[in-house]
């Protein structure tokens, strides 16, 4: 019982650094909805985040590489973004100097912070996957950011594109390090409980006004249960992403 609760711990503490960017960018948001601010809130928070970004390699919290992994995240999250709000997905209702097309350039970096944990536990856990099957994960991946976007003209097709990433990923197994030990987990377990996390850090950002859904704009109310399963296929994307930059490192075959 006592290894037990000290592993508890530890991966507790292991995952906490993972997230560190997640959670300032998320106290950011907290504190910005209640300080008076000079500028519009939305630039305020961009120059917020890039600050962050530059402290967070000043001291060596994160890598050039992971930087450069929330660039690119920021960039393809902000691409992401402009579709889906011109299409009326959500919005950003507040002014703000560095929109464009009603997107706030810092909604790129909650995108990022998804990445720079993934980047960050990758890392501190020393991920290793056990039968990953690398063409396949990747063409599901592709398919499902696409249909996250061609949905609105054609058919939605997350139910069958859920199914065949669990399917693609069956028997794919991610390995990670808590202390002195190795432990093990289902790729497809691992990508649910993400978005389960990600679904709960959706309804705290919504509730801080970070953007709005239009069923929240009189009132805000709880996000959708089922985006919980939206979030997980979008992090089946940041993951493989952050896979094929780390195929240097060993994939274990049985």
């Amino acid at each position: 019982m006592g290894l037990f609760v000290a592993q508890v711990v530890r991966f507790a503490w292991a995952e906490a650094r993972a997230c560190a960017f997640a959670v300032a960018l998320f106290a950011g948001l907290a504190v910005s909805s209640v300080v008076p601010l000079p500028i519009p809130r939305y630039d305020a928070l961009l120059v917020y985040a890039v600050t962050l970004t530059v402290a967070f390699r000043a001291l060596r919290w994160e890598t050039t590489r992971e930087v450069a992994f929330i660039a690119g995240f920021h960039l393809v999250g902000l691409a992401f973004e402009v579709v889906k709000v011109r299409l009326g997905s959500w919005s950003y209702p507040e002014d703000a100097y560095t929109k464009i097309l009603g997107v706030p350039l810092y909604s790129g970096f909650l995108y990022a912070a998804v990445g720079s944990y993934v980047c960050a536990a990758w890392r501190i856990l020393e991920l290793r996957l056990v039968n990953y099957r690398k063409a396949p994960v990747t063409a599901v991946a592709v398919a499902i950011y696409v249909n996250f976007v061609s949905q609105h003209w054609w058919v939605d097709l997350r139910v069958p594109l859920a199914i065949l990433l669990v399917l693609v990923t069956w028997g794919t197994t991610v390995h990670f390090t808590v202390g002195e030990y190795r432990h093990r987990m289902p790729l497809s377990l691992g990508l649910l409980l993400t978005g389960f996390f990600l679904w709960i850090a959706e309804n705290i950002a919504t509730y801080l006004g970070a953007w709005e859904y239009p069923y929240q704009q009189e009132a805000w109310r709880l996000v959708h249960v089922g985006k919980i399963g939206a979030w997980a296929l979008l992090v089946s994307v940041t993951f493989v992403i952050v896979a094929s930059a780390q195929a240097r490192r060993p994939v274990i075959a049985s």
